[in-house]
C-alpha cells in the first residue's frame, strides 16, 4: 500500500485552428479552445502526467466564459490534496473532488492523473491500442458543408479506403442531402460500404418519420439523434417505429439518471463522448448499463486534441470494439499536437515509435 501524495497541477491553453469550416448544427467553427492540465509531484518535473479539459461550445455543460476560472478552483483544490496513485481510487477521488456539471475538467483531471500514474508515457490504461498496437476500426466523417464540399470529403475518404462513412445532415436542403447519399450507393467503392447519418437533432417531430423512410432506401446503418433532445416519448416512438436504428447522442449529455433516459427511450445504440458525459467513470457506467439493456454502442471523440483522443482510443481499447469508432477527428487541426496517432485504411492506430510533441 503506498501513502497518499501531494501533486501539483496547471494548465496550459491553445486555440486549435480547423483546416476547413467545419459545419455542425449549430453554424460554422473555425477554431476551438483547448486546455491542457500537467500534473507532477511537487518540486519533480521530471514525470508529468498530461490531460485535456475542451469544453466544446453548444454541447458541453461546462462551456462558457468563466470555464477557464472553474478549471483554475478545480486545480487549487486538486492541489491542496493528497492523492492516493491507484487507478480506481484516483478515479473516485477526481468524481469527489469534480461536480457533475464539469464533464470536460473531470475528463481532463482523470486523464493527467492516469498518465502520471503510468508514467508519463501517455498511456492511460492498460489497453491492447496502446500496449500492443492493436488498430480499432473509425469511420470516416463527413462533415455538413455545400454538396460539393461533402462529395469532396465523400471521394477522399472512399480512396482512403473507409468501410464505414458518418454523414452529418441537416445543413443543406434534405433533398440534396438524398442525392449525395445516391451518389455514394452508385460508386463501386460503397457496394458494401456501412453508412450512418447524424442529424444533430435537426428534424422536427412531424417530418422525421418521412425523412427516415427515405433515408432507409440506402441502407442506413443508424441515425444519430433525428430530432432534438428532451422529447423522450417522441424520441421513444422512432425508437420502436423507425425503419433506421436509433442512436442517442446529445440526448445522453449532463444526464446523470442513465436508466431513466434509456428505460423511457430504449434506442438501439448509444453515442458516447467521455469529455462531454463527465470521463471515464460516468461513460463505463454507460455502457455497462447499456449492455445489461442489450443496447449497441461506440465511442467518439469531440473535436479534442492529440492529448484528448488518445485518451478516448485507450478508454476504447479496452473494449475490444468490433464495430467502427468515431476516432478519425485528429487531422481536423492546422496546429494540433505531433502524436504517435495515425489514421490509415479506415483505422486509428498508436505507432510505439511516435514522437509527443510537448504541450507549450
Amino acid at each position: 500500500m503506498t501513502l497518499p501524495v501531494s501533486l501539483e497541477f496547471s494548465f496550459i491553453k491553445r486555440t486549435l485552428q480547423f483546416r476547413f469550416e467545419a459545419g455542425t448544427s449549430r453554424g460554422v467553427m473555425h477554431t476551438r479552445e483547448v486546455f491542457w492540465i500537467k500534473a507532477h509531484r511537487k518540486g519533480d518535473l521530471d514525470l508529468l502526467g498530461w490531460g485535456e479539459a475542451a469544453p466544446l461550445a453548444g454541447l458541453s455543460p461546462d462551456f462558457g466564459p468563466d470555464f477557464e476560472s472553474q478549471l483554475s478552483d478545480v486545480l487549487k483544490q486538486a492541489n491542496a490534496r493528497a492523492w492516493d496513485l491507484e487507478e480506481e481510487s484516483l478515479l473516485q477521488q477526481v468524481k469527489a473532488l469534480v461536480p457533475f456539471p464539469l464533464p470536460s475538467i473531470r475528463f481532463g483531471l482523470e486523464t493527467a492523473l492516469l498518465d502520471f500514474l503510468n508514467g508519463g508515457r501517455k498511456r492511460i490504461l492498460a489497453n491492447a491500442f496502446f500496449d500492443e498496437g492493436r488498430p480499432i476500426p473509425i469511420n470516416g466523417l463527413i462533415w455538413m458543408g455545400t454538396k460539393e464540399f461533402m462529395l469532396q470529403q465523400i471521394n477522399q475518404k472512399l480512396g482512403e479506403g473507409f468501410a464505414c462513412l458518418k454523414l452529418k445532415i441537416g445543413a443543406i436542403d434534405f433533398a440534396q442531402e438524398l442525392e449525395i447519399l445516391r451518389y455514394i450507393r452508385e460508386q463501386e467503392a460503397a457496394k458494401d460500404l456501412v453508412l450512418r447519418v447524424d442529424a444533430n437533432g435537426a428534424f422536427s417531430i412531424q417530418e422525421a418519420m418521412g425523412k427516415l423512410e427515405l433515408l432507409h432506401d440506402f441502407g442506413m446503418h443508424s441515425i444519430e439523434q433525428p430530432i432534438a433532445v428532451g422529447q423522450w416519448k417522441a424520441m421513444r416512438e422512432l425508437a420502436v417505429n423507425s425503419p433506421i436504428p436509433i442512436a442517442l447522442d446529445e440526448e445522453l449529455i449532463g444526464r446523470p439518471a442513465k436508466e431513466e433516459v434509456l428505460n423511457s427511450i430504449q434506442p438501439q445504440y448509444l453515442i458516447l463522448k467521455p469529455s462531454l458525459l463527465g470521463g471515464i467513470l460516468e461513460t463505463r457506467e454507460w455502457i455497462q448499463l447499456a449492455e445489461k439493456m442489450g443496447i449497441g454502442w461506440w465511442m467518439t471523440s469531440a473535436l479534442e486534441s492529440s492529448i484528448g483522443l488518445n485518451a478516448i482510443s485507450q478508454l476504447t481499447s479496452t473494449y475490444l470494439p468490433s464495430l467502427p469508432q468515431g476516432l478519425g477527428t485528429g487531422k481536423l487541426y492546422l496546429n494540433n499536437l505531433e502524436s504517435p496517432l495515425l489514421v490509415s485504411n479506415g483505422e486509428i492506430q498508436y505507432l510505439p515509435d511516435g514522437i509527443w510533441e510537448t504541450p507549450s
